[in-house]
């Protein structure tokens, strides 16, 4: 299975729990998940990986953390540019990112076309 991971943005504590809330009462995308952090560290995001259970979408989880490194040897200057973002937001505000498979991502995706695209 292959993997994606991609920094989508800086949220408000509350908004991004309140996210979380609405999607655990709704049927989900199989292996999209949402995750926030205080931090803009490479640490603090294989953390918030790693808290994901293992049974929950049956990820390889050492593919799942190399995706996320990958990401972050890559990419930096978007790196740079969030890790900014989060600072001007303030300490009531966490980086979001967006880890999926890529065949589900690409299904949510889809969803959000509508079915006659």
């Amino acid at each position: 299975m292959k993997y994606t991971f991609e920094i989508v943005g800086v949220s408000p504590i509350v908004d991004f729990f309140h996210h979380q809330q609405q999607t655990a009462t709704k049927p989900q995308t199989q292996g999209v998940e949402y995750l926030g952090s205080h931090k803009c560290t490479l640490d603090a995001l294989i953390e918030t990986v790693e808290e994901i259970p293992s049974t929950k979408w049956s990820w390889e989880k050492d593919k799942v953390v190399d995706t996320v490194i990958e990401f972050w040897m890559n990419n930096p200057d978007s790196i740079h540019y969030w890790k900014s973002r989060l600072v001007d937001a303030g300490s009531n505000n966490l980086i979001v990112a967006r880890l999926a498979d890529i065949k589900s991502l690409r299904s949510e995706f889809e969803s959000l076309l509508g079915e006659d695209w």
